[in-house]
């Protein structure tokens, strides 16, 4: 079955988990405009290398889908050469080893981020929270992201809003993805940045925010 990850690098639709044990990753790297494609090394347009010798098999993150029990699980490396090589990527079978377990990290750091802003909300009373769908942003700059460009700053190579359910309420996240290296995956000092907060379309969100504010200051 062809997965999706927990974050939708670029289809630009929100995409709702599966029912089943193969369930959707939280990232569409298929995109033609794919950050994943940038951790591949520039080469020339050739034949596709023949990936029989790829892991067909799956990580399940810790990231809990709302739709029922399971947690999201991240494509094979298989499935994540198919998909970058059907939008003409060039990839590499020997790639896969190197920009998969990236892929797997970014994701769980992000949702760890957003567990942060959570922590003593409630969810843990209704058994935690869960991720009920994402979607891609990748040519959308948030409003942060456009004020910290005007100031000097590299802007994000991407963006992701996720929505997730605390106890029956709706919270969305926004996540720009910044990235200090942009070597290709033979580099070992591939960092990135993520800034994680939820967005202001309620009262809820401005109180998130404005506490995390002021906690800032005082501290």
């Amino acid at each position: 079955m062809e997965s999706k990850c927990p974050v939708d690098h670029g289809a630009g639709t929100t995409s709702a988990p599966e029912k089943s044990t193969e369930s959707a990753c939280p990232v569409d790297h298929s995109s033609p405009s794919s950050p994943w494609s940038r951790f591949l090394p520039s080469r020339p347009p050739s034949s596709q290398n023949h990936p029989a010798a790829l892991s067909n098999d799956r990580e399940t993150s810790s990231i809990p889908r709302a739709s029922d029990s399971g947690n999201w699980v991240y494509p094979s490396e298989a499935q994540f050469f198919s998909a970058m090589a059907r939008k003409n990527h060039n990839p590499q079978a020997t790639d896969m080893k190197t920009i998969v377990p990236i892929h797997n990290a970014v994701n769980e750091r992000a949702w760890s981020e957003v567990l942060k802003w959570e922590a003593g909300r409630g969810s843990d009373k209704c058994g935690g929270l869960k991720l009920i769908n994402f979607k891609g942003k990748p040519g959308e700059r948030s409003i942060k992201a456009r004020w910290k460009t005007l100031l000097g700053y590299s802007p994000p190579f991407d963006r992701h809003d996720w929505v997730v359910d605390r106890c029956g309420t709706k919270m969305r996240y926004i996540i720009d993805f910044y990235t200090g290296h942009t070597a290709g995956p033979a580099s070992n000092n591939v960092s990135f940045y993520l800034d994680v907060r939820p967005a202001m379309d309620n009262w809820e969100g401005v109180k998130m925010r404005m506490e995390h504010f002021w906690s800032r200051i005082f501290s």
